[in-house]
């Protein structure tokens, strides 16, 4: 996809190196609309003076800009935060690790995504279930539902069917539903794309929808009863030497002695 240049100038001008920068939220998913926010994820790298010292941080970067009319999101994580949030069995971190839409990259990047593959474990099923009996009970209490919403809830189930069945990591619905062809995601992503985000689902459709949460999510409970993935990652004792390199490698031995000598930087 064509990516404006002042979006990458969000990425190229950032605060911290970046170990990387990708897309997430609906370009991730397969169904942005022209009115679609950007969503910016990632993880960036600390100056020793900001891991070593009393004053850790910022660990977590999370700012919104206006550009062209369109809101750009942008949260990244230090590398360690990133690190212990992917051995917490954290779906989004595994998303944005391996979106295809990516801004910026690194040497360390392609190290993390063979790494993350043994990081995936049939407890991440706790994390796609949760977020869409969460999804489901705010539908269930709004008069009126967005097609944006139903999307955002077959993804995530579809999403953790297929990590359970396969290991490997799917965030857009469109890839996915070329497996689970369910009838009704296409004409939910027409109504999404072609009109306003302010089109909502008729009451009379919602009795299925409900129906077909209930099934998705007991399918995504027999998946992971289900999957030949491990129980806990084996990619830890990795994970722990990849944040070390980068810890010192990142920080030039200028940097070191500019520490050392009480000169901070970056």
């Amino acid at each position: 996809m064509n990516i404006d240049p002042l979006i990458l100038k969000q990425v190229d001008e950032y605060d911290h190196p970046l170990i990387f920068a990708s897309l997430s939220g609906a370009h991730l998913y397969g169904f942005p609309s022209p009115d679609s926010d950007f969503d910016i994820r990632g993880t960036h790298v600390l100056p020793l003076s900001n891991i070593v010292g009393m004053n850790i941080g910022p660990e977590t970067i999370d700012r919104t800009d206006i550009i062209g009319g369109l809101e750009i999101d942008v949260v990244t994580h230090d590398f360690g935060m990133f690190c212990h949030l992917l051995l917490k069995k954290n779906g989004n971190i595994l998303e944005q690790i391996y979106s295809p839409h990516v801004l910026q990259t690194s040497a360390e990047h392609d190290e993390l995504r063979t790494i993350a593959k043994s990081c995936i474990t049939r407890h991440h099923v706790h994390h796609y279930a949760g977020f869409a009996d969460s999804q489901w009970r705010q539908i269930s209490k709004q008069p009126q539902v967005k097609p944006k919403t139903l999307l955002y809830l077959y993804r995530v189930l579809l999403t953790g069917i297929h990590m359970m069945k396969t290991g490997h990591v799917e965030a857009n619905l469109l890839v996915l539903n070329e497996n689970a062809k369910l009838p009704y995601i296409n004409e939910l992503v027409e109504q999404k794309i072609a009109g306003p985000e302010k089109g909502t689902i008729e009451a009379a459709n919602m009795e299925f929808h409900a129906s077909e949460y209930a099934r998705l999510s007991n399918a995504l409970k027999q998946a992971s009863a289900d999957s030949q993935l491990p129980e806990h990652p084996t990619g830890s004792a990795a994970i722990n030497d990849l944040l070390v390199r980068v810890r010192l490698t990142r920080a030039s031995p200028n940097a070191v002695k500019g520490f050392l000598s009480g000169k901070t930087l970056r």
